[in-house]
């Protein structure tokens, strides 16, 4: 695994709550475990403790994503900074059952889940594999949906740097919504014309 896809874990747990709808998906050790994707030693080591735990570290992660699409990106980084100070990584070289074309593991980097809660390692993994997106595309990279009341974390891996929205569907429904408003000036403008 690419380690700049761990970066998926952070979006992942910034967008399990949507608080201008106030709603919250991490509500449970079932929901804890689903972030994961896979299962894992460390799913496996979930409890009621670490919903608390995540929650702390998802409000964080926000904040990241906030500051980095309001171009404070000094201020991103602190927080980024200050959460990997507080949840280290342990990197393995692993080489699964993936093997090359000699027959030999293809060796690459994997953040081990060795820490003690489910609530460590993932915020040490999401931690990981944003600092390394945010080095290695820049962190004008991390940004918060513009479709209203959305506000959902995104990561953008355009080759020009435009993405706005964290999905197709957003992307459509705030374009709906502009030409509907282009709509309805262009007919108060023929309307008070017309008067």
């Amino acid at each position: 695994m690419e380690l700049a896809s761990y970066a998926d874990f952070a979006v992942r747990l910034v967008n399990s709550e949507e608080p201008d709808r106030g709603t919250d998906g991490l509500t449970s050790v079932d929901a804890v475990r689903s972030l994961f994707g896979s299962p894992s030693r460390a799913a496996m080591l979930a409890d009621e403790a670490d919903l608390p735990r995540l929650r702390a570290v998802r409000t964080r992660l926000r904040g990241v994503f906030e500051a980095a699409a309001g171009g404070e990106d000094v201020r991103a980084v602190d927080l980024l900074n200050s959460l990997m100070v507080e949840y280290p990584v342990s990197p393995l070289v692993s080489g699964h059952d993936d093997l090359d074309d000699t027959g030999r593991p293809n060796w690459h980097l994997h953040l081990a889940d060795n820490a003690p809660t489910a609530a460590a390692n993932y915020a040490a993994v999401a931690c990981m594999g944003l600092a390394i997106h945010l080095t290695g595309l820049g962190v004008d990279r991390l940004g918060i949906c513009q479709a209203a009341p959305c506000r959902n974390a995104y990561l953008d891996t355009s080759t020009n740097r435009s993405r706005r929205y964290c999905s197709d569907r957003c992307a459509t429904r705030a374009n709906v919504a502009a030409y509907r408003a282009r709509k309805r000036q262009e007919a108060q403008r023929a309307s008070a014309a017309q008067g």
